[in-house]
Order: C-alpha cells, then structure tokens, then sequence
C-alpha cells in the first residue's frame, strides 16, 4: 500500500513539472519570437502608391518612418493621422508592412467639391467636408460651387469644416448633397450652392437652371435621379428654375425664364 502511495506521488509531482515545463518553453519559445522580430524586421525601404497631389518623398516625410525602424512596431494609427492632417488632398491611408523590410503606403487623393467662407478667405472643401486649402478668392478656383449661408469657425486645412451650433442642419445637408453629386458625376455642373434660406437650399445648374431642395432630404439621390430626368425634358436654351421640393413620386415644376 505505502508502495503504490509513494507511486501515485510520483507521478503527480512529474505532472506538476512536466506542465510547467510546457508552460516556460512555451514562454521561451514565444520570447525567442518576439525577439527575432525585433532584432530582424527592420525599415530599409517605403514604397508609396496611388494618385496623389503630393510626391512619394513628401508622404514619406511626413510619416516620420526612419530607416532601422522595427518594421512590425510601428505606430500605424499615428502615421495614419499625421498623412491625412498634415497633407490635407489625402482622403485614405493604408500601411501595410513586406517582410522583411519594406513598407508600403498607399493613398487616396481627396477631390475638391466646394469652396466655402472662413477666416480671412475661402476654403475649398471636398464632399465630406474635409478642409483641403485656403484661397484668397472664389474666382480662383472658377470650377467648384461656391457655398453662401454657412462659415466656416477656426478654418484649419486637414481638419473637417466646423460651423456654428444654428448651421449644423445646413452642414449635414451640403455634405449629403455634395456626397451625393460626386457619386453621380454631377460636381463639375455645379456653379452655386445657397443655404441661406430656412427651409431649402438652392443651386445653379448648367450655368441656367436654378434647382430647389429641400434643406433636410434623405432621399437626396432620388431628388437628383430627378434632376436627371427633368434636364432630359428641358431644352439646351432654356433658363429657369426647377423645384424639386416635392416628395418622390409626385412631378417636378419647371418655371422657365
């Protein structure tokens, strides 16, 4: 009986160690891991891709990304936001590490939309918002719809637009109506936007068609699918103003000039 006791023991104290034996060399193994890439995976090279305003060596600059740096420790959410805020005509970033010593970025150019007023200028905005550059006029950039009835507060480029309390609605709806026209193609038609009113907002079309919205509308794809239709039935010639402030399904009103 002591015998088969003093056995039993045995066999525990061997399962207690060989448990703990696993547990270190896994510890070990991982350390050894860890370790490999720390002293292996290193930055030699950044390769940058994708349409841009800014040269490759500019992104590079501005990522902070030395090389010798640990290729898989590097601070990815930081560098992200330092691209999109210190280069503003950045839309998207994405890093992703090439073992074993490459980084790559690659971005996404922003497309201006708009120009709105703040500060001491204008600033050209794109679809979402995001504040790209600071001009001195609006006549600069002939191009893009110029924005009234909202300012922008402490303009900064790279930063999104900020407007006071009493226009947040206007806001909400520029950036959904923006939004909308640039996956429509439609920017480049668009000379004026006005948010002045309470109720509506109003835009110059073609350079002849004054167009009415309802100032909050979730249904704004539909409202220009609209548009679309209606400049189908308008003459080339025709100047006027189209309201489209009904509710979908009923018919658009064409007041020529």
């Amino acid at each position: 009986m002591a015998a088969r006791r003093s056995s039993k023991r045995t066999r525990r104290r061997r399962g207690r160690f060989g448990f703990l034996y696993k547990a270190l060399s896994l510890v070990l193994i991982l350390a050894a891991i860890v370790a490999g890439c720390i002293v292996f995976f290193r930055v030699n090279d950044v390769a940058v891709s994708g349409e841009s305003k800014y040269t490759a060596q500019e992104i590079i600059d501005v990522t902070g990304v030395q090389q010798g740096d640990n290729l898989l420790l590097l601070p990815r959410n930081q560098i992200v936001k330092r691209i999109l805020t210190q280069l503003p005509y950045v839309s998207n970033v994405n890093l992703r590490p090439s073992l074993p010593d490459t980084l790559l970025i690659s971005v996404t150019e922003c497309a201006p939309a708009a120009l709105v007023q703040g500060g001491e200028g204008w600033w050209i905005i794109d679809a979402r918002g995001k504040l790209l550059e600071q001009v001195s006029a609006p006549t600069v950039r002939p191009d893009l719809a110029k924005v009234t009835g909202i300012t922008a507060l402490l303009p900064t480029a790279g930063t999104k637009l900020a407007v006071a309390e009493e226009e947040q609605t206007k806001l909400s709806s520029l950036t959904r109506l923006l939004t909308a026209m640039e996956n429509r193609a439609m920017l480049g038609r668009v000379g004026a936007i006005d948010l002045t009113a309470a109720a509506r907002l109003t835009f110059l079309y073609d350079g002849r068609i004054t167009v009415k919205l309802p100032l909050v509308d979730e249904k704004v794809e539909a409202k220009l699918e609209g548009l679309e239709r209606a400049m189908e039935s308008i003459q080339d010639n025709e100047r006027g103003t189209l309201d489209l402030t009904r509710d979908i399904g009923e018919r658009w009103y064409f007041d020529p000039e």
